[in-house]
């Protein structure tokens, strides 16, 4: 395996193939391949890489299996459209009106896609810790956990698992097996629970086992984790969401103003 070395001194010991994928995935999200460009040649990755026609083409498959660029027989490899989408957290926070669809799904659909979202499970179970901890859950205390997969297009885009107080949980629809119309902001503010604020913590991470099945991971490539805590009235900590997307297909936006 050829070892090359970086900037400060260490190497990089990941194999020929895989950085060659690395800096094309970097020009794609970038946006120096715009989506339906064609990616270069076979012959100039050979040339730029020093790479054989076999360590080229292992590349452009990784590439193929992350959804990113499109191959087809006898024609150029080009950028797939929609390669990278980006989403705004704060566009789907408030509640919405009497009738009207959970802002999710309203925000996906500005990209003219069908977004739709799967409930996969509601229980009571302990929390993670740093969840137990945002809720202020006692060590070994219940919550409700609500986990669905939201989808783009019949693609799974996102794995989200939210946590609720029992408190308020109880003897609402939260607690039944079923999607909520408008999603629980909506319930939550019917019920006097209002979002007042929401904080997130975003890291990258290796995917779990449950996360890779779920979004349908082509490979070990990091994901987004967001820990989102929304407060209410009085700073009361109404909801919890651990929300994953695949790192190499989706960026999150956020606008601030200076104080």
């Amino acid at each position: 395996m050829t070892v090359s070395t970086t900037p400060d001194g260490g190497f990089d010991r990941r194999s020929l193939h895989e950085r060659i994928a690395a800096d094309l995935r970097d020009e794609i999200m970038s946006g120096d391949l715009a989506p339906g460009a064609s990616l270069p040649s076979t012959a100039q990755l050979k040339a730029r890489f020093g790479a054989s026609n076999a360590t080229v083409q292992k590349a452009l498959q990784l590439l193929k299996d992350e959804r990113l660029v499109v191959g087809r027989a006898g024609a150029a490899v080009t950028v797939r459209e929609h390669r990278q989408r980006t989403m705004r957290p704060a566009a789907y926070m408030a509640p919405v009106g009497t009738g009207e669809q959970y802002r999710w799904l309203t925000e996906a659909a500005r990209y003219g896609d069908r977004p739709h979202s799967t409930l996969l499970d509601v229980t009571e179970t302990t929390p993670p810790a740093d969840v137990g901890s945002a809720l202020g859950i006692p060590a070994n205390g219940a919550v409700l956990l609500r986990s669905q997969v939201l989808l783009i297009d019949d693609e799974p885009v996102e794995l989200v698992r939210s946590y609720y107080p029992l408190d308020l949980a109880r003897g609402t629809a939260l607690m039944e097996r079923r999607k909520i119309r408008g999603g629980t902001p909506t319930l939550l503010a019917e019920r006097g629970f209002p979002p007042r604020l929401s904080v997130d913590r975003v890291s990258a991470r290796v995917p779990t086992q449950e996360q890779f099945e779920a979004l349908r991971l082509p490979s070990a490539l990091p994901v987004l984790r967001t820990l989102r805590v929304v407060y209410s009235d009085h700073d009361r900590p109404i909801e919890a969401s651990v929300m994953v997307k695949a790192g190499h297909l989706y960026e999150l936006r956020y606008e601030f103003t200076p104080d």
